[in-house]
């Protein structure tokens, strides 16, 4: 069984155009979250699945492989698994989906990603939580939040806080979704035939439309945050934390 990293990377952004090549302590970003991802020692591969050409240049000019992809695909998953087809993938290897935007992340949260699919055959999608440490995360909605069942299953993903207590003096703890997935490319292929949910439109989520149609999702809980890029001025914010963790 192969588990490969392929890392959906677009061009256009509706708030961040170029988002992939922006420089971060030198490097485009692409290459930082590429270079993270290779150091994982579960991983067999990484591939980058680009609709653009001038991403799929950069890759290479740093020796990495890139895939190119359509431009009408609905979602980062969906490019994924054009990627994953393209490149031979067997329906029973796992694909990890990491987001180009995230240049912090750790390498262990990949190994810890996938265990779960080499004790269970049966498991067709896990993703990364974190425990809030920043208390602005649980009401800010850029920060989406998940709630799983005593087997570590998702019950619900929310830009909303969630649980929500209803008394101020039950104490509890919030987990932050970090958007890394992994799945089965047999998985890929049949999330990539749902219909939208009504609940993934309303939240503008896409891991609600595996929940919405009956898919169990494995939560699995990382001590490791992964700070996102979402905007220009969260870059130095990064190279700060870059350096501080040098």
């Amino acid at each position: 069984m192969k588990i490969v990293v392929i890392i959906p990377s677009r061009y256009a952004s509706s708030r961040f155009d170029g988002k992939p090549l922006a420089l971060i302590a030198g490097k485009p970003m692409i290459q930082l979250v590429y270079e993270r991802s290779a150091q994982a020692e579960k991983i067999s591969d990484v591939i980058v699945a680009t609709d653009d050409p001038q991403i799929f240049d950069a890759v290479q000019d740093f020796g990495g492989k890139a895939v190119m992809t359509s431009k009408e695909n609905r979602s980062g998953s969906d490019r994924v698994a054009e990627a994953a087809k393209k490149i031979g993938l067997g329906l029973d290897d796992i694909v990890v989906n990491i987001q180009g935007d995230q240049p912090l992340l750790d390498p262990r949260c990949i190994n810890k990603l996938v265990e779960p699919f080499l004790s269970d055959t049966n498991l067709e999608m896990s993703t990364l939580a974190f425990k809030i440490v920043n208390k602005e995360e649980i009401t800010n909605p850029k920060d989406v939040k998940v709630t799983f069942d005593n087997q570590g299953f998702a019950m619900y993903f929310s830009r909303s806080p969630i649980p929500c207590g209803r008394d101020s003096s039950t104490g509890f703890d919030t987990y932050k979704h970090l958007g890394v997935y992994a799945y089965t490319r047999r998985f890929l292929e049949i999330f990539g035939k749902l219909p939208e949910g009504k609940l993934e439109r309303i939240e503008k989520l896409e891991q609600l439309r595996a929940l919405e149609y009956g898919h169990k999702i494995m939560v699995v809980v990382t001590p490791y945050d992964s700070p996102e890029v979402d905007l220009p001025e969260d870059i130095a914010r990064i190279e700060k934390l870059l350096k501080d963790n040098t």
